[in-house]
């Protein structure tokens, strides 16, 4: 039977994102404003033809697969990204030192746009800050580093646009930013998981360190209506 994470974008939009989800039964996609992800029961060749059928002229999403899909020609391919998802294997809060955190909301949402900009943890959109719980660290005034939710395929959420402004690397910004999101999504009784390239030596050491395993290797492939 597959695992629930297995396609954590359809099963996101399927159950607790259901009331900001567009599309049908086996193809759904976020609020233009949110995301612009798109989840697809099977990702079939089918599932792709519902999904240009119904969406919008010049939609442009991104779609996650465990397996390498063919993409038809009525998308134009823009972007291959390899990728690991992890999830986080225990019950308890990793070991750090608690810090001071700003929970961000719309006034700060330039300060993140602009910061995901620069560093390019994932797409972030106008509404992505209300998937909730976006926290950050501040430094003269200025926004360095942040983190926060993103697809809740219950029970599990994900930690996503972990991101930390170059100057402020190495100062454990990001270690104690997902130590805090992992605190809060516990409290819930739920499951962290997140992804993250593969190529990203550093970030998965980071990932790993605090306690999270890879599950399995996944594919995001970001298309167009051709």
């Amino acid at each position: 039977m597959p695992h629930l994470l297995d396609n954590p974008i359809y099963n996101a939009l399927s159950s607790a994102h259901h009331p900001i989800s567009l599309g049908s039964k086996v193809v759904k996609y976020y609020f233009p404003s949110f995301a612009s992800f798109a989840g697809l029961k099977d990702n079939s060749t089918a599932n792709f033809e519902e999904l240009y059928q119904i969406s919008e002229p010049e939609s442009f999403f991104i779609v996650f697969s465990i397996k390498a899909l063919e993409i038809s020609n009525q998308w134009k391919l823009i972007r291959e990204i390899n990728m690991f998802q992890l999830v986080y294997g225990h019950q308890t809060v990793p070991t750090g030192d608690e810090s001071e955190f700003v929970d961000l909301n719309e006034t700060h949402v330039d300060e993140m746009i602009a910061l995901v900009q620069l560093t390019e943890p994932g797409p972030f959109l106008e509404k992505t800050i209300d998937f909730g719980n976006y926290t950050g660290i501040f430094e003269n005034g200025k926004l360095v580093s942040m983190a926060g939710h993103r697809f809740n395929p219950t029970p599990y959420t994900e930690v996503s646009a972990v991101c930390t402004h170059p100057n402020h690397l190495g100062k454990g910004y990001a270690y104690n930013l997902l130590r805090e999101q992992i605190k809060r999504i516990l409290a819930k009784n739920e499951i962290p998981f997140l992804h993250v390239r593969d190529d990203n030596e550093g970030a998965i050491k980071l990932y790993q360190k605090l306690g999270f395993k890879i599950r399995t290797s996944m594919i995001a492939y970001v298309i167009k209506k051709a």
